[in-house]
């Protein structure tokens, strides 16, 4: 018979925060039509404003009401403790 090996598994928590060098990035993309989307894309912005704006003045224009929209932050990882 083979020997039985064990292994004991500890949690490591770490805690992201975000790095205050790092402009986060807004993006968003309209998603509106039916047979296919409209696929316009606002690029990256570095504030929240200036995504509503790019959103708000794509409606304006074309009347289109649904948006992706993603954030990206750069984040430090900081580990804690072997638990």
């Amino acid at each position: 018979m083979g020997k039985t090996t064990r292994y004991r598994f500890r949690e490591y928590h770490v805690t992201a925060v975000a790095d205050p060098m790092a402009l986060p990035i807004f993006e968003a993309v309209c998603v509106t039509g039916e047979e296919r989307n409209c696929a316009a894309a606002s690029g990256e912005l570095h504030a929240p404003e200036e995504l509503t704006r790019w959103i708000a003045g794509h409606c304006a224009q074309t009347g289109h009401q649904s948006y992706e929209q993603t954030t990206r932050t750069i984040v430090r990882a900081e580990p804690g403790a072997w638990q």
